[in-house]
């Protein structure tokens, strides 16, 4: 075999790939302008440049497609925070309270970012969670679920006083103020809507300024 031969596959898949990403975006802007049921496959085909029936080469129907925006995005955010915590905490002796503190910072850095890069995404999981089917509900909740728990138990360790329970509650006034980005973004800078998103969230969390 040649060696144009051997990278045939390899640049198809790579075009299959791109033109997947594409109706991922194309999805991403039309779900959260007119919501997940005012979207017909033909609108993203059209959108991506391809016709309805080559959106089915990549997708089985525009309910997949938003399974794969919602449920992509809540494990990049459960593994990226589990990330950021597993650096940090040791699985002998925990982790300080100094040191939960700066892992609360990275965390809120990490969430603002995807917030402040993924709108239309929190657009979408506040509108449209409701119309993926059973199982897929229930990965994005049970991710949620697993994302909120380990920012709470950073929470706990850097307040000793505080219960488990309170640092939950804490957690989910954060995650309200930093995915307010949607209703926040046309109306001030990105560079004003970031830092105070980053001071709310801190404050939430009962961390000092600095």
């Amino acid at each position: 075999m040649s060696t144009s031969d051997e990278t045939k596959p390899t640049a198809r898949a790579a075009a299959k790939a791109a033109r997947r990403e594409q109706l991922l975006e194309v999805a991403k802007t039309l779900y959260a302008r007119h919501g997940f049921h005012g979207v017909r496959l033909d609108d993203l085909g059209k959108g991506a440049g391809i016709s309805a029936p080559a959106v089915y080469r990549h997708f089985s129907s525009k309910e997949a497609v938003l399974e794969e925006l919602l449920v992509g995005i809540s494990a990049y955010l459960q593994s990226g925070g589990e990330e950021i915590v597993s650096a940090a905490w040791d699985t002998a002796s925990g982790i300080s309270p100094t040191e939960a503190a700066r892992t609360l910072r990275r965390l809120i850095d990490f969430h603002v970012d995807f917030a402040m890069g993924e709108p239309e995404l929190i657009r979408i999981q506040d509108r449209d969670l409701e119309a993926l089917p059973d199982e897929s509900r229930r990965t994005v909740r049970r991710l949620q679920r697993a994302y909120v728990s380990r920012w709470a138990e950073v929470v706990e360790a850097a307040h000793p006083t505080w219960t488990l329970e309170t640092s939950t509650v804490r957690v989910h006034a954060a995650f309200g103020m930093m995915n307010s980005t949607p209703h926040q973004a046309r109306r001030s800078s990105a560079e004003v809507v970031g830092v105070e998103l980053r001071a709310a969230a801190a404050a939430a969390l009962g961390l000092r300024e600095r």
